[in-house]
This record gives structure tokens, C-alpha cells and sequence, in this order.
């Protein structure tokens, strides 16, 4: 397998910023999704493919589990010599707080690893951003406008730190940002917009449709031009209406239904 953490020495440096992929195997509706076949490499592969593509990060790690189960991913991660840190499989935070304390950036960028179809260029955009606007938290979903499964969330390490120590409930330990964006009143949150609003469009892996659509989108695009992109996908979808996944075929945060998310429009 090729290296991909080597596309790490041609990036500019922007801050000690590390995007952090959170992924396990544990999936209750596609057990293993992560590691299903795209194109000849597994779905992980291909999402860190895209993630090292985005030119504003200094550092790209993947934080799973110490589960026996999640050992894979670890030996994934090796294998294409991308930094990997384990730990608690149900206590996220403290996941991420582990792979922060390894790795010390100032500011993190959290994207789960069921997104294939991550898009190189909204990072960049939501980076750039970030460092403009002064706020401890930017997120392209709180009032989405762009697909599900194209969702990057900035934080600032010393907010989460702050929550940490906050004494935060299960949930919130769970959802990493649940209780950032449920206390405006003590963090800067901000939301990303993008314009069209594709908000209706479903691009996360959570079934087996959703891993037939990412599959058919690979093989139209792949082979010809492994750094497609939103625009790339978006035209592909315009050609093939009928192919595209609205948000009714699989609901957006569907694991937040009956929380209190604050701020973020649910």
C-alpha cells in the first residue's frame, strides 16, 4: 500500500492544526463498513486518501479504540504509515483528549470515518475560516447546507479541554461536541455555509444502500480522476438523477433524536 502520510511533508504549515478521523468496527447498522472495499482499498483508506489531500492541515491521525475489534484499523493505519492513537471505545472525549495530549495541536478538526466522499477542499474552506472568525467551535452542520457525510467540525483543544472538565454527562462524552454546542452562552460557536444548500443529499455509510451509492460514485469517478471532489460529484449526480440519495432514504443525526443539541438544528 502506498504511504499517504508522505503527501504530509508537501503541506504548508497553518498552525498546529490535526485533523482527527474517529473510527471503530463496531458499527450497530453496517458492522465493519469501514474496512468494505472501495475501488481495491478499504472505505478508511480512501477517506484518509482525501483528508491528506486538504492543504491547511499540518497533521492527519486516526483515534479508535483498544478493542480487540479495532485492531484492524490500527494495523490499517501502519500499513500507510498514518499515526494511529486507542483508546476508550465509549468515552470519545477522552479519546480525543488522549490523541491530543500525543499529538499537541492547538486546534483539532473532528470528521467521522463512515464519510468516503469527504471533501478536500470544504476542509480547507472551514480551516481558512476557522482562523478568521475567532471562535472556539465551527461546524458545517449546525444549520447544514452542504451533504450528509461532508460534515467537518474545528475546535479549539483549550474548549475542549474546558468541557472536560465540565463533569460532562454519557452522551456528551460519547458525541465529543454534543456539550459545545449545547453552551453558547460559554463557547463561540459558529456555523459554516455553504452555498448551493445540498443539505438534502445523504453521503454517509450507514447501510448497505448508502455503501452501494459511495461504490457506484467510486467507479464512475475514481479510475479516471482519483481527486474528484464536491464539484466533480455534484456534476456526476446532475447526469444521474436517479442515483442520488436524499436525506428521506436515511435521516441526518439520527443518533441525536431526543437530545438536547442546543444550537445545532435537529
Amino acid at each position: 500500500m502506498e504511504n499517504i502520510a508522505a503527501i504530509d511533508s508537501a503541506k504548508r504549515e497553518f498552525g498546529s492544526t490535526v485533523a482527527i478521523v474517529q473510527a471503530r468496527m463496531g458499527s450497530t447498522r453496517l458492522p465493519g463498513k469501514i474496512l468494505a472495499d472501495l475501488c481495491g482499498a478499504p472505505m478508511l483508506q480512501r477517506q484518509l486518501e482525501r483528508v491528506h489531500r486538504a492543504t491547511l492541515l499540518d497533521r492527519v491521525v486516526v483515534a479508535t479504540s483498544t478493542n480487540e475489534t479495532d485492531l484492524l484499523i490500527a494495523e490499517l493505519c501502519k500499513s500507510l504509515g498514518v499515526p494511529c492513537f486507542r483508546g476508550d471505545l465509549n468515552d470519545v472525549l477522552a479519546r480525543f483528549l488522549g490523541a491530543i495530549n500525543e499529538f499537541d495541536p492547538e486546534v483539532i478538526v473532528r470528521i467521522t470515518a463512515d464519510c468516503p466522499l469527504m471533501s478536500p477542499s470544504v476542509i480547507d474552506s472551514i480551516v481558512q475560516s476557522f482562523f478568521e472568525s475567532n471562535c472556539d467551535y465551527l461546524f458545517n452542520t449546525l444549520d447544514p447546507t452542504f451533504p450528509d457525510g461532508v460534515d467537518v467540525e474545528e475546535i479549539r483543544v483549550s474548549a475542549l479541554r474546558a468541557l472536560a472538565r465540565l463533569g460532562t454527562d454519557t452522551r456528551e462524552r460519547e458525541r465529543v461536541t454534543l456539550g459545545i454546542y449545547r453552551r453558547p452562552e460559554q463557547f463561540v460557536v459558529r456555523n459554516f455555509t455553504g452555498d448551493p444548500d445540498l443539505s438534502n443529499l445523504q453521503w454517509t455509510v450507514d447501510s448497505p444502500e448508502d455503501l452501494e451509492f459511495v461504490r457506484w460514485v467510486y467507479t464512475e469517478l475514481f479510475y479516471t480522476n482519483p481527486n474528484f471532489d464536491l464539484a466533480e460529484i455534484i456534476e456526476l449526480l446532475g447526469e444521474n438523477i436517479n442515483k442520488s440519495r436524499p436525506d428521506s432514504d436515511s435521516r441526518r443525526n439520527l443518533a441525536l433524536d431526543g437530545l438536547n443539541t442546543g444550537v445545532m438544528q435537529h
